[in-house]
């Protein structure tokens, strides 16, 4: 026992050591709130168990939302409209509520304790779903909507109402608060000081992806299938098992993982920078940015991190630097609230320089919502058949990319990135916001692809009497599969690397709300178009709710033009972005290849302590 003790302080002091040596970015802990190793904690071995769980969630919530609007009708007698809006407020609601899930990992919980929590709260609506499914009681009574015209179905209303939707948001809310914290954590197990281990984060990041896909593919075949031949409360009671499965990873390997240590409120330093920026923003910044408050250090002063003789206030959003202004009376001591230091200054740079990358994202995720229901509706309208005796489902045509993924991710990893390596000497291979732009350029050839099929589809079908085969519509699949994998990675990779300490979950849960948006956007222009062509002689793009009537191809054309142009928006920002660093001199390792555009991590803990430390 006696050396155990030694042996534990003895850490203790080393990892103090080590905190004062380099900058307090890294400081992780064990489950027992001890500093954390690197030969027991961390690395891919741990980063395995939170991708477990990431597979096993994303497989148990994709086969409701996937099914869920069969459910509405079928058994709950909600009309088409309202359970077609029951559905999308319930995705665009799980997106949203990433934010929440984010903040109080952060701020309270860590990421750890939050995904335990919260995947215990998304269990007990999976839980519950399937106990109403089953109960005949805690349902109307049964009735065929298609034979009956929905007239003499009775709605569920009241108590069953209020059980299903109490239901669907206990979902909502466990999944929500659980998705941006499994990428999080999972990459919290690498540390960025390691060489070695800064180039497997790279690899995680699209092992993430590779489950992410994974777990849909499952849903969209197998779980879907399930639902569909046994019934929805077998397949509710299948998703609440296999989310039991996904905590039984997270909680077997609670031994080996790196625990980041919550930091407290994380939005009191930003808005501390804005309120000093505007209370003394009549003050006039001195030329000379190191004679601003706090941005040189003296040997005697402890506070900052050892990059803080780096962040003196750069010329980027210039006003937010009247913060850092000291009133002439030095007896005065001024508040957080009155005074800043350049660190909190140049972290709220960082924070508002990515918004208009994280907005660029938001069309893509538009023309993701199109290929979910208009291209499915495609699907339905042409050849199914593959074999005499075997139809592909229409539904089924959403797995075509995850198929794809499942083989491409790997190799990939497996031979692009090293090989791009060596050219660009990037960890990834390519930089995330590279990456991310190849993305969003590929995402308009996918719509370019779906226009010219539905003219195909259309004119076979209006003036030929032929219905074409399903097979035609896999090109559009295959290249937004594509297009996502560069994306969708590229912006969790930009975003945790760009992240400022304490704040990672909750910056990857920004990336969780474009999809939001874009679905919400995708409603709009739905309306939009609508609304504007309906004034033609031959009614709106889509008014028909016919597609042999209506013409999806322009409208795909109109999506592809939108989605070229925001690429070309984001050239502009991403350009932006690297011209105009957060701070004037990056930091860097000697050892550590993890230089350039795509990480900045700076430390919010400075602005807890009294500013006036900070005094040269």
């Amino acid at each position: 026992m006696e050396m155990e003790r030694r042996r534990d302080f003895k850490g203790e002091n080393n990892a103090n050591a080590n905190a004062n040596a380099m900058p307090s970015e890294d400081v992780t802990v064990d489950w027992r709130g001890r500093p954390s190793n690197a030969v027991s904690h961390g690395g891919m071995r741990a980063a395995a168990f939170v991708l477990g769980l990431q597979a096993f969630e994303i497989m148990a919530i994709a086969a409701v939302g996937n099914n869920l609007i069969t459910y509405l009708i079928n058994e709950m007698h909600f009309s088409l409209s309202k359970s077609a809006n029951i559905v999308t407020n319930f995705v665009g609601t799980v997106f949203l509520l990433a934010l929440v899930g984010g903040f109080l990992s952060d701020s309270y919980l860590g990421s750890f304790w939050t995904m335990l929590i919260f995947g215990f709260v998304e269990l007990s609506g999976f839980i519950l779903l399937s106990v109403q499914a089953h109960v005949p009681q805690l349902k109307p009574p049964q009735c065929n909507m298609l034979e009956s015209d929905g007239n003499e179905c009775v709605e569920a209303k009241g108590l069953k109402a209020l059980i299903f939707f109490v239901a669907l948001y206990l979902v909502a809310l466990g999944s929500g608060c659980v998705k941006p914290n499994m990428i999080a954590h999972g990459a919290d197990q690498f540390s960025p000081q390691s060489p070695t281990q800064s180039k497997t984060l790279s690899t995680y990041f699209n092992a993430a992806y590779l489950a992410f896909s994974i777990g849909e593919l499952i849903a969209l075949t197998l779980l879907v299938w399930i639902q569909t031949h046994s019934g929805m409360d077998v397949g509710f009671g299948v998703s609440a098992a296999v989310m039991a499965l996904g905590l039984i990873s997270l909680v077997a390997g609670i031994f080996y993982y790196r625990n980041k240590p919550p930091q407290g409120p994380i939005f009191t330093p930003i808005l501390q920078v804005f309120v000093a920026a505007l209370l003394k923003r009549k003050q006039v910044c001195p030329s000379n940015p190191h004679m601003l408050h706090g941005s040189q250090t003296s040997n005697d002063k402890v506070g900052l991190s050892s990059h803080s003789a780096n962040l003196i206030p750069t010329q980027k959003f210039r006003f937010l630097n009247k913060a850092c202004i000291k009133n002439q009376d030095e007896a005065a001591k001024e508040s957080p609230w009155r005074l800043c230091t350049p660190n909190q200054v140049e972290q709220v740079k960082i924070l508002v320089s990515v918004v208009p990358i994280f907005a660029c994202t938001i069309v893509f995720n538009t023309i993701l919502a199109q290929l979910q229901t208009f291209s499915v509706q495609q699907g339905s309208l042409m050849n199914t058949q593959l074999t005499k005796s075997f139809h592909i489902p229409p539904a089924s045509l959403q797995s075509i990319p995850y198929i794809m993924l499942i083989i491409i991710v790997p190799l990939y990893d497996t031979f692009f990135v090293p090989f791009a390596r060596k050219f660009t000497g990037h960890t990834s291979g390519i930089s995330p916001l590279k990456r991310i732009g190849f993305g969003l350029f590929l995402s308009a050839f996918s719509m370019v692809s779906a226009a010219i099929m539905e003219k195909k589809r259309r004119d076979s079908a209006v003036n030929l009497n032929q219905t074409i085969s399903i097979f035609w519509i896999t090109p559009q699949f295959l290249i937004f599969g594509l297009s996502e994998m560069f994306t969708a990675v590229g912006l969790i990779e930009f975003f945790y690397n760009q992240s400022i300490k304490g704040m990672q979950a909750f910056l990857t849960a920004m990336t969780y709300c474009s999809y939001s948006f874009g679905f919400y956007l995708s409603s709009l222009l739905v309306s939009m178009v609508n609304k504007i062509t309906s004034s033609s002689s031959n009614g709106g793009w889509l008014h028909d709710n016919n597609l042999n009537k209506d013409r999806l191809d322009l409208f795909y054309w109109l999506l592809a033009a939108l989605s070229f142009l925001n690429f070309l928006n984001y050239l502009f920002w991403s350009k932006w972005f690297d011209e105009h660093p957060s701070v004037s001199q990056k930091p860097q390792h000697n050892d550590n290849p993890h230089h350039g555009e795509d990480y900045h991590i700076y430390n919010f803990n400075s602005s807890k302590n009294n500013v006036d430390d900070y005094v040269p």
